[in-house]
């Protein structure tokens, strides 16, 4: 199984402004690239405010949201799904549905579980020419992890769209 990360960076090294900042001010370079590797997945696993700063499920992918609770009203729409599993468990179930890659898209408690647990095997990173002066971090804990660059593109509107492999 391939559990990936996808996320966007400012170039001071944050995701967001806040918890309720939607991911909508990346370039279009960064939103294509991160439609092609997620449809590519058919699955991807998201925080409860990052599904809520999207407005809708992401169209043509299993939508899993980490929520304690069943999502109800606007929240609870078909092709979207709660769990609290941890992450090799999830990986386990998902991978038993047939699915071989699952992207991980948010937010920092999200991506920090699932690195922490040792089952991400690439990050796509993407860091913006934009400047937020403080914000929500990728990840929220100290973490310890080498990667090796993979693949690296500057785009024509000046982001780097960085490709990385974690280093087991």
């Amino acid at each position: 199984m391939i559990c990936f990360i996808s996320a966007a960076l400012t170039t001071d090294g944050f995701i967001g402004k806040d918890s309720a900042h939607a991911a909508f001010w990346t370039s279009k370079e960064d939103k294509k690239r991160f439609i092609e590797i997620t449809k590519r997945a058919g699955v991807v696993v998201m925080g409860l405010n990052t599904y809520r700063t999207l407005g809708k499920p992401l169209k043509d992918r299993l939508n899993i949201v980490y929520s304690p609770e069943k999502l109800t009203g606007a929240d609870a729409v078909a092709g979207v799904e709660t769990t609290t599993k941890a992450p090799s468990d999830l990986l386990a179930d998902l991978a038993g549905r047939g699915f071989t890659e699952v992207a991980i898209c948010g937010g920092s408690q999200i991506y920090t579980m699932f690195m922490e647990s040792g089952v991400v095997n690439k990050l796509y990173i993407t860091v913006e020419p934009i400047v937020f002066g403080s914000g929500i971090k990728l990840f929220n804990k100290s973490l310890d992890f080498r990667l090796t660059l993979e693949k690296s593109v500057t785009t024509e509107s000046g982001s780097l769209l960085l490709e990385y492999k974690v280093n087991k």
